[in-house]
């Protein structure tokens, strides 16, 4: 699934294209994704200038002048930035054609995206209302971390992972950032040292950093908006790894599950 530095390095790729640009038309080739888009959507939005394009979590905030576009990309999805009259690949569900010749094109081979149009606040909007902080804005610091673990029993990489504390540490950046500040994912949070928080918070913000710059993580269907791939897979120090060496200290990666989800740590680094 895109997470959040893919979510970004995606609104950093549209938004010298959308910013400012018109839209010409809403062409809808598949309204059937996570939630039906609603017919009469191309005619709300036709000829709505394109104010901003933001990110909130997971979830593209394009800004028209009256209203918003919250696009999510779900569990294969990608947005590229293509001719508007250029061949359509299979899987592609929609554009969103601007004056300027291009078209903003969806692709989702599972259908587990949404395009939802909202008139008010679109912060307001059950999706994001409930949402915690992000993990790169000064709200998620050491303190904050400290205070949400303290008497929790559930494991820290479960805890990264819940929305509703903190945003966008999804499995893969969770488990990388966990080798950096030498946690092992199992622990419970309230185990966490004020000191082990402080570290976390330092990795969380790292890894996501150097995940944005270096255009997200490439596993099976991400791609940037022009088409290319994100690099930071090579960076990784755990995340499917299981049974390779640790690049730190040479003992053999483990993998486990937590949650359903694939989990990796190395247990001579991580404590």
């Amino acid at each position: 699934m895109p997470e959040l530095p893919e979510v970004e390095t995606t609104r950093r790729g549209l938004a010298p294209h959308v910013r400012g640009r018109r839209i010409r038309a809403l062409r809808l080739y598949e309204r059937r994704l996570r939630w039906p888009v609603p017919a009469g959507l191309p005619a709300r939005v036709a000829g709505q200038r394109i104010v901003a394009a933001q990110r909130r979590a997971k979830y593209l905030l394009l800004k028209l002048e009256s209203g918003t576009l919250i696009v999510h990309l779900g569990m294969s999805g990608n947005l590229r930035v293509v001719p508007a009259q250029g061949p359509r690949l299979p899987h592609d569900h929609f554009d969103l054609v601007l004056g300027s010749g291009l078209a903003v094109r969806f692709n989702d081979p599972r259908r587990f995206g949404s395009l939802i149009y909202v008139r008010g606040d679109p912060l307001a909007h059950p999706l994001l209302a409930k949402l915690g902080p992000e993990p790169l804005a000064r709200a998620f610091d050491a303190g904050y971390l400290w205070r949400i673990t303290r008497g929790r029993r559930v494991a820290i990489k479960q805890l990264l992972m819940n929305s509703q504390l903190v945003v966008g540490v999804g499995n893969i950046y969770a488990s990388e950032a966990l080798f950096r500040a030498r946690i092992r994912p199992r622990r419970q949070a309230r185990s966490l040292t004020r000191a082990e928080a402080g570290r976390l918070v330092r990795a969380v913000r790292a890894v996501l950093g150097q995940a944005i710059r270096a255009g997200g993580t490439t596993l099976r269907d991400y791609l940037r908006t022009d088409g290319s791939p994100g690099y930071f897979r090579q960076r990784l120090y755990v995340y499917e790894r299981g049974g390779e060496p640790c690049r730190r200290c040479g003992k053999p990666v483990r993998a486990i599950t937590q949650g359903q989800r694939s989990t990796y740590y190395c247990p001579g680094c991580q404590k």
